[in-house]
């Protein structure tokens, strides 16, 4: 039953246009490829390592096939062939190439059911790696534990994997059961991994599966220490979207920011690339069990969070729709929302409210991703760890999934270990007296919050019915999201989309998708 006696058929109306707005943008999906994905291709086939000018081997093997004018014809194509022509392994394929001893476009063309049984030899025992950490994951909830929801999530961000550790290890002893990473500064716009541990991020610590290695180790011996599986998270989005998926899900990440419209529109990358890049991205987070963060949270830090309610939940509808596509089932949806009004409007704490209740029944079986105050938090912490707590509040009362925990250091400086333990502390006092409110109170009929929430979703379900006529496209360049317009030729990366030509193959998509074998 909807305690905000929400119009069914509005929300069977939005999930509809929602649909056919992803089914339109899927054609388009389906019909091309990136270097990304290609590269993405190649780590999953256990190409790894660097040139000796310290090249990413996946972008040796990539940039030597778009200079053959052959990557339309996708990477698994040649790299099967070689191994067909010459008996050697992915890597050593890779190796070769990066010496100039080996030309690919150049080799004799093998038989093709020759080559696709090459490939698939090795995709195969690549899935069955990532469906193995999958089990590892569910062993350890099965035998240590979990904490409750919402999950409490704190970040670290020291630029050095190895500090990230200290302080990773610090706030999971002080109570939290996600640890995300955040990403060194600029690393989205790169098109291109890193390669190795690093100590030198700046705002954040690079995306490396070695980094990826280090911390998932430490958070297993430090989980065993409190007696509860933690999750490790990082950023499944930039130019290297679905590399760094591949990588997540080698080495057991088990939560990846992961939504193509962030990318567009707060990191200025072509929604054609990212798009493309999202489905196979997704593909595999969905595989690997990982749950996915949605974005919609940033678009209340540049425009209104009373005003432009609705494009949020517009978005979490179309999120929801491309992760379906993707294979992710809802319990892996973490779609994002904020708790961002100013803290002077009068009854905002019952707007945010509202709106919280809302997705949590709009959505149901998603961990949703709730995120603290960060647009009016100010220098005056004292008033922020109040912000905080009425944040914690309305998370408890409407059953959210994680918590992405405020700090009352919000608006001063990248928080010290002392700030996440107040956070933490914040949290849990609250959580564990109001565990059980939302079950206990209903909420006026007709009054402020019924009525609030029933607008949000009028309004969403209107702008989702106009984007199914104009298409997302059209959409995204006319600014409906966050107030920012982007361009459909504009951007980052535009150049790495290529249209697949006949004959083309991605062994992973049926294999992860459709469990094929």
């Amino acid at each position: 039953m909807s305690k905000l006696n929400l119009d069914q058929n509005l929300i069977q109306k939005a999930r509809n246009a929602a649909f056919h707005i992803t089914n339109d943008v899927q054609d388009f999906i389906e019909s091309h490829t990136t270097v990304a994905v290609e590269r993405t291709i190649c780590r999953l086939l256990g190409i790894d390592g660097v040139d000796e000018t310290e090249t990413p081997l996946p972008n040796v093997i990539v940039d030597h096939i778009v200079q053959g004018g052959g990557l339309s014809q996708g990477v698994a194509y040649w790299i099967g062939n070689a191994m067909v022509q010459t008996g050697k392994t992915p890597q050593e394929i890779a190796e070769a190439v990066g010496k100039g001893e080996l030309d690919l476009i150049k080799l004799s063309a093998g038989d093709r059911s020759a080559i696709a049984a090459a490939i698939n030899e090795i995709a195969v025992k690549t899935a069955d790696r990532i469906r193995e950490n999958r089990r590892t994951r569910e062993n350890y909830i099965d035998t240590l534990g979990e904490g409750k929801k919402p999950y409490l999530y704190v970040i670290v961000a020291t630029g050095n994997i190895f500090e990230d550790v200290i302080q990773a290890q610090s706030a999971v002893r002080q109570g939290a059961d996600v640890i995300a990473v955040i990403r060194t500064t600029g690393q989205s716009l790169l098109d291109y991994v890193p390669y190795g541990p690093t100590t030198e991020g700046f705002g954040g610590t690079y995306a490396t599966q070695e980094n990826f290695r280090i911390m998932r180790k430490a958070l297993d011996e430090v989980g065993k220490e409190v007696g509860r599986y933690i999750r490790l998270c990082n950023y499944c989005s930039g130019l290297c979207m679905p590399e760094i998926a591949a990588m997540g899900a080698m080495e057991r990440l088990d939560m990846m920011l992961n939504d193509a419209l962030y990318g567009i529109l707060f990191r200025d990358i072509n929604m054609q690339r990212t798009l493309v890049d999202q489905y196979f991205s997704r593909i595999i987070n969905g595989f690997a069990g990982i749950i996915i963060n949605t974005g919609e949270d940033n678009y209340l830090t540049t425009a209104d969070a009373v005003e432009e309610a609705y494009t949020v939940l517009a978005s979490q509808f179309i999120n929801e729709q491309f992760a379906l596509k993707a294979g992710i089932p809802e319990e892996q949806m973490g779609l994002g929302h904020a708790f961002e009004m100013d803290p002077n409007l009068t009854n905002g704490f019952l707007f945010e409210l509202a709106q919280a209740q809302m997705a949590r029944e709009i959505f149901p079986k998603a961990p949703l991703k709730y995120m603290p105050p960060t647009k009016f938090m100010t220098g005056d912490i004292f008033k922020g760890h109040i912000q905080n707590a009425l944040f914690n509040i309305t998370s408890i009362w409407t059953n959210q999934g994680i918590q992405l925990l405020g700090m009352l250091t919000e608006a001063i400086h990248t928080p010290h270990m002392h700030d996440r333990a107040l956070s933490i502390d914040n949290a849990k006092y609250i959580f564990n007296n109001c565990r059980d409110l939302g079950e206990e109170i209903e909420f006026k009929q007709d009054g402020l919050i019924q009525k609030r929430a029933q607008e949000v979703l009028k309004d969403a379900t209107a702008l989702l019915e106009q984007i199914e006529k104009d298409g997302l496209f059209v959409t995204i360049e006319g600014g409906k999201f966050g107030g920012v317009k982007r361009s459909r030729t504009g951007g980052k990366g535009l150049h790495g989309v290529v249209r697949k030509t006949e004959g083309y193959f991605n062994p992973f998509i049926d294999l992860l998708l459709r469990g094929e074998r």
